[in-house]
């Protein structure tokens, strides 16, 4: 039985000031939660029908409390507009500064990202390329927004994220040499730059781009160039510029 104060529970983490009270958030659907269950992230709540508890015996063993209900119940519960019949209370992994070493690692860092798809999408494209770790701005979206956690598709619980001063970080690093790139309009055409296979490769608001202080830290200033006849877009949304930076770099 899903009691009203289970869907209170559930409901209440989407919004990020019960997230951070309760240190938990929600995973909807079935290739979500069989990500979760596949993770090593614990799992505080598991909702489904009998047909998911039949097909995924390993649950009792995962999650601390299961639920079997039926579609209307979890229905009521789900923060979707089309629910699947399972869905997950999962705690978060603490914001721990990650093991980084710059001289051979590259990675991400967020300046400013809004739109919980877009940190979503980052965070899959971060996962495809293999970049295990995510800097964000403590302005940037939360990365357990549940609509942040369905874009991900399974990255959240691969791709680390740590929420930090973009200026101290990245400012620590500039002092060790380690380079860091920025995307600007008016950078340099990313496809005729020498590239490392290190660094950091900073990604800014979707609409002011990267702020003044951290635009001051980047030592390589790079675009993608547009190949539009006439007028065109005139710019990229973040997310893709993300996946052909990641690419152009992993090509090199």
């Amino acid at each position: 039985m899903l009691s009203k104060s289970k869907i209170k529970l559930i409901h209440s983490l989407n919004r990020k000031k019960d997230r951070d009270e309760s240190g938990f958030f929600l995973v909807e659907g079935i290739k979500m939660v069989e990500e979760a269950l596949s993770s090593n992230f614990n799992i505080e709540l598991l909702v489904c029908n009998t047909k998911f508890a039949d097909q995924y015996p390993e649950i009792q063993f995962r999650a601390k409390e299961i639920i079997e209900s039926d579609s209307e119940s979890i229905r009521k519960a789900s923060l979707l507009q089309n629910p699947q019949d399972v869905l997950a209370v999962v705690s978060q992994n603490m914001n721990i500064k990650p093991e980084l070493n710059l001289t051979t690692e590259l990675v991400l860092a967020l300046d400013f990202i809004q739109d919980p798809g877009n940190l979503g999408t980052i965070l899959r494209v971060a996962d495809w390329f293999g970049i295990q770790t995510v800097i964000c701005s403590g302005n940037t979206v939360d990365a357990y927004n549940p609509k942040v956690v369905q874009a991900s598709m399974g990255a959240i619980f691969r791709v680390k994220t740590w929420y930090t001063s973009l200026e101290g970080f990245i400012g620590q690093a500039a002092k060790e040499q380690i380079p860091v790139y920025g995307t600007f309009m008016e950078g340099q055409n990313i496809y005729n730059e020498i590239l490392a296979g290190n660094g950091i490769i900073v990604l800014g608001n979707e609409g002011n781009g990267i702020s003044p202080e951290v635009a001051k830290l980047v030592s390589h200033k790079v675009c993608i160039p547009s190949f539009s006849s006439g007028k065109g877009s005139e710019s990229l949304n973040v997310a893709i510029a993300a996946a052909i930076c990641c690419s152009e770099f992993r090509r090199r």
